[in-house]
């Protein structure tokens, strides 16, 4: 199911077994600009590390990690310390707070070069996270696909996020669908995507 066109942000995006809610744009292109430009000099950048196999990959693709604590994340058998938060990474928060409802403690931040980055099908259960807690997801960049398969059904969803969106997935989403970013040869600017979500500690 490809949902391309702009729906209502009370409008649960998944079939079943999961929560999505697509806001669209939540920034005018002024507002997301700035925040482009601003995320894409000022975060402190690295390349992303996994371990697959006992083997250690370096991707391409950078990430960052921030939070209101020192938080420990791990995923891929790697773990990062977060870095204190940024006045514009505090102003995104607090937006998308304002919109969705939810609170967040923490955001890991994904720099895709071009549409040669993607990611993999996963989802986003690992231990450090609160289990069922929202994750508000803002992109700012190039518009790209991202898409969502159920486990066992294997029902896929699509839609294309833009230029200073909002997405937001909750309840048993990443219980029971995965998700990701295919890359597309369509592509050639960077994406910035931003995912604030809730570290237990």
């Amino acid at each position: 199911m490809n949902l391309f066109d702009h729906n209502p942000a009370n409008a649960n995006l998944l079939p079943k077994d999961g929560t999505v809610n697509y806001y669209g744009t939540i920034f005018n292109k002024t507002e997301a600009d700035f925040y482009y430009e601003s995320l894409l000099n000022n975060i402190h950048w690295e390349n992303d590390q996994a371990v697959i196999f006992g083997k250690l990959i370096i991707t391409k693709r950078k990430v960052a990690w921030y939070a209101e604590k020192p938080f420990k994340y791990t995923y891929s058998n790697i773990t990062k310390t977060a870095l204190p938060w940024t006045k514009e990474l505090l102003a995104l928060k607090q937006k998308a707070e304002a919109l969705s409802g939810e609170t967040f403690n923490s955001c890991l931040l994904n720099l895709y070069h071009n549409g040669d980055e993607g990611m993999a099908w996963h989802s986003d259960a690992e231990k450090d996270l609160k289990k069922n807690g929202a994750i508000a997801s803002l992109s700012f960049g190039a518009v790209r696909k991202f898409a969502f398969k159920h486990k066992v059904a294997k029902t896929t969803v699509s839609l294309l996020l833009a230029h200073g969106s909002l997405l937001i997935m909750k309840d048993t989403t990443q219980t029971h669908w995965l998700h990701h970013l295919p890359p597309t040869k369509l592509v050639a600017k960077p994406r910035i995507n931003l995912t604030f979500r809730t570290i237990v500690s």
